[in-house]
């Protein structure tokens, strides 16, 4: 799936729970300025979409090339087209987080030290 922010923002909904659903056993994923419950089963059933967009990232957010960068480089894909801000940035990220592709390279307490004062993530 091609890194848009519209796709993110539509695998992001569809992975929400729906207000008439069993809230039951959600996937939570910790983010920089919110905490989402994603539903088990839409989030696995978008696991792929979720991870080709990831590795639309550059080079230096992947584990295997550069070990991870700061989520304010993340509005450009690898061929260095933007193609989201910040709420779409966050979005993809909670959804890469949800499913093991993503962590932090440092512990929250850490991010003042950081560039901004924003995480560093790494692709898996």
């Amino acid at each position: 799936m091609k890194l848009t922010s519209d796709n993110v923002h539509h695998v992001f909904m569809d992975c929400l729970f729906n207000d008439d659903e069993d809230k039951k056993d959600p996937v939570i994923a910790e983010g920089i300025t919110m905490s989402v419950g994603f539903n088990p089963i839409r989030l696995k059933k978008n696991e792929e979409s979720i991870y080709s967009m990831l590795k639309e990232l550059p080079a230096t957010f992947q584990k295997d090339s550069g070990g991870g960068w700061s989520f304010l480089q993340a509005c450009v894909d690898k061929d260095d087209n933007h193609w989201g801000e910040h709420r779409s940035m966050q979005e993809l990220f909670l959804l890469g987080l949800a499913t093991g592709k993503v962590r932090y390279c440092l512990p929250k307490d850490l991010w003042p030290a950081l560039p901004g004062g924003m995480p560093y993530l790494e692709v898996l």
